[in-house]
């Protein structure tokens, strides 16, 4: 995996759905276009052609094995940064990412070896920074049952222990990692990643 060469910074949040990503991710875009940073939010699985077959797959309208997902999620990847990020990165803009190769790591390591995982994401760009926003399975569920009709693939406590495991694991493996306490109100988790931003020399 390659570092971030250049101008543009990107900044990604991973965890469980239900951990408030969604929420962290609007805040700091706020933050930043408030200190007039040229800013540009996106997710994956992406809304292109491979994100839409992903999304698909996990809405379990579809069915293959836990490899073939696994590769759809390094194409649409792959299109992502390519058409993307990269190009805005290029500008100088700052690029948010809800959700990147961290957690094909962390997902795709349930069923499948970490370093065929590890080998079909490797040329691919590191973010600047990566918050994983670290909430119990148990929350996230209760979260969830609130604002869904239907449960999605990995919903399931027992797997999410396992794959919030994987987070943490991945987390000492890569620098600018930050586990922040996502179970505390929006506003003191988003203080925590405010914080982090500011201390970070690059802002």
């Amino acid at each position: 995996m390659k570092k971030n060469s250049y101008p543009g910074k990107f900044i990604v949040f991973e965890g469980l759905d239900g951990s408030g990503k969604s929420t962290q991710v609007d805040l700091l875009l706020k933050f930043l276009r408030e200190n007039k940073k040229k800013i540009h939010c996106t997710a994956e699985p992406t809304q292109y052609l491979i994100g839409g077959l992903i999304k698909s797959w996990l809405a379990n309208d579809w069915k293959s094995s836990s490899a073939c997902l696994q590769l759809l999620f390094a194409a649409d990847r792959a299109h992502h940064l390519e058409k993307e990020i990269l190009p805005l990165l290029k500008r100088g803009v700052f690029v948010i990412c809800d959700r990147y190769l961290f957690s094909t790591l962390a997902y795709g390591g349930l069923d499948l070896d970490a370093d065929w995982l590890y080998c079909i994401n490797k040329e691919f760009i590191l973010p600047d920074i990566t918050f994983f926003l670290d909430v119990s399975p148990k929350i996230c569920i209760q979260r969830m049952q609130k604002e869904r009709f239907s449960a999605e693939l990995f919903e399931k406590e027992e797997k999410l222990k396992k794959v919030r495991a994987n987070f943490k694991k991945i987390a000492k493996k890569f620098s600018n990692f930050y586990i922040i306490n996502g179970e505390k109100p929006a506003v003191d988790v988003f203080s925590q990643i405010k914080n982090i931003v500011l201390k970070w020399r690059k802002f």
